[in-house]
């Protein structure tokens, strides 16, 4: 099969490889997917970049990276039923904890990370729902139904905040998010009631005013680090704040008395470790909320499967507006 490749930590131009490598017959519970697409997340250029916390070398020897992807189902191993042949599907943790992941034609995995794609539903879309999809989700209800709340999502314009707006909006929450000047338009798009430019200095001022002078129940926050003394005045008792990114401050200090009087939740988001029946939650939601035709995940571009360093460079250069795909059979 032909896949991306990596064997040390770098820029991408100067690491991954083009390569025509072995495509593993599914053994036991697996399956083996002909990949159309393979989402590149920034964790996957992290991960490339060597940029995780104590990590110096590559896990494996050789490294195809990418945790998200989907496409058809070519073969299945024993244990797994027949039928699924040809089956449309999404994959989650691609490459987490495995040397092998969707930058690739094809790809080998437990049957169940093979998740079957609702009817109508793109192999684009499905590219989408791994980490992006699967963080939104569990950052919105992780602590239970929206309905009749407020949720502030913090960094609206990303593609997990973009998501997160639409997710609480179908699930009956009244959003506040805040995002550039910019990207204004595409986020009130996206179903918030109310969009603010995360630069102003009165921000929790104006997110108060906003919500009627009323705390928020929920806080979807992308720079927990930068937020967390807002967050702490903005959050509800016994509310809930989702942190999937802190990146420009990775050792925040605490506002703790504030945060300890209103007993509020930190729910810290790494989403390849959500236990299993929170994932269960989280991929039954997504896919009513497409079935409903309340969820859009944009895409910004898709490169073919030889100019996948232009695409790990689209990622890190950031200033999307969608997800960054490779063309897996191109």
């Amino acid at each position: 099969m032909q896949a991306i490749t990596y064997d040390r930590f770098g820029a991408a131009r100067d690491v991954l490889r083009q390569r025509d490598i072995d495509s593993p017959s599914p053994g036991p519970g697996e399956v083996r997917v002909k990949l159309a697409f393979s989402g590149v997340n920034p964790s996957d250029v992290k991960s490339r970049a060597g940029l995780r916390p104590d990590v110096t070398k590559p896990d494996y020897p050789l490294i195809v990276p990418h945790s998200d992807g989907a496409g058809e189902i070519e073969a299945t191993g024993p244990g797994v039923d027949k039928a699924r042949i040809g089956q449309p599907v999404w994959i989650w943790n691609g490459q987490w904890q495995r040397s092998h992941g969707t930058a690739a034609s094809h790809i080998t995995l437990p049957a169940h990370q093979a998740v079957p794609l609702p009817k109508g539903i793109g192999f684009d879309v499905g590219a989408n729902l791994g980490i992006p999809g699967l963080t939104a989700c569990h950052a919105v209800f992780g602590g239970g139904g929206v309905a009749g709340e407020t949720v502030l999502v913090q960094g609206g314009a990303g593609t997990v905040g973009l998501l997160a707006v639409q997710l609480a909006k179908w699930g009956g929450a009244r959003v506040i998010a805040s995002c550039s000047d910019a990207d204004r338009d595409a986020v009130a798009a996206a179903g918030a009631d109310v969009v603010l430019d995360y630069r102003a200095e009165d921000l929790a001022g104006q997110v108060l005013a906003a919500n009627g002078g009323n705390p928020v129940e929920t806080i979807v926050e992308v720079e927990f680090g930068l937020n967390i003394a807002a967050d702490s005045a903005l959050i509800a008792p016994n509310g809930r704040i989702a942190a999937y990114g802190s990146f420009k401050q990775m050792q925040p200090v605490l506002p703790f008395g504030p945060l300890l009087f209103k007993a509020v939740t930190i729910d810290i988001i790494l989403i390849y470790l959500l236990p299993a029946a929170e994932r269960d939650a989280a991929i039954s939601r997504l896919h009513h909320a497409l079935e409903d035709g309340a969820l859009s995940c944009p895409t910004e571009r898709i490169y073919p499967l030889a100019d996948t360093a232009a695409a790990h460079e689209a990622v890190e250069k950031g200033a999307r507006n969608g997800a960054i795909l490779i063309d897996c059979q191109s």
